[in-house]
């Protein structure tokens, strides 16, 4: 998507990013983009993002806030508010969810599963 010169685009690029949308012209909008119009004219269309990414847009968020540096590398205890963020967000209604996150943790499934159990329970790290 070619970078679209209008000061709506410009104030909504940080929200676009952090959900994986995308900014197109408007003339390019497909019937699922959303058209945001600008003083009564078309200005922009969002492109959402498919769910197909979304879990890894929920890992590289929680990554960042984590410091950026690899998931597994956290303790225990950082992981346990890893997986807590992540139920937050919905990732573990996105198929293969656990498994995904296990692999970004350095666990097995059963650990995640733990973790989720050990949340829902209302039991500390």
């Amino acid at each position: 998507m070619s970078e679209i010169e209008h000061p709506l685009a410009a104030a909504i690029k940080p929200l676009l990013d952090a959900v994986g949308a995308g900014a197109v012209r408007p003339e390019e909008a497909r019937p699922d983009d959303v058209l945001l119009e600008w003083e009564g004219a078309p200005a922009v269309a969002v492109r959402l993002p498919g769910l197909e990414s979304a879990l890894d847009r929920l890992l590289s968020d929680v990554k960042r806030q984590f410091g950026g540096g690899e998931l597994a590398a956290l303790d225990r205890a950082g992981k346990q508010r890893v997986v807590a963020l992540l139920e937050e967000r919905g990732a573990f209604t996105v198929r293969h969810g656990v498994e995904t996150v296990a692999a970004a943790l350095g666990v097995s499934r059963f650990t995640v599963y733990n973790y989720l159990n050990r949340q829902q329970s209302g039991q500390k790290p």
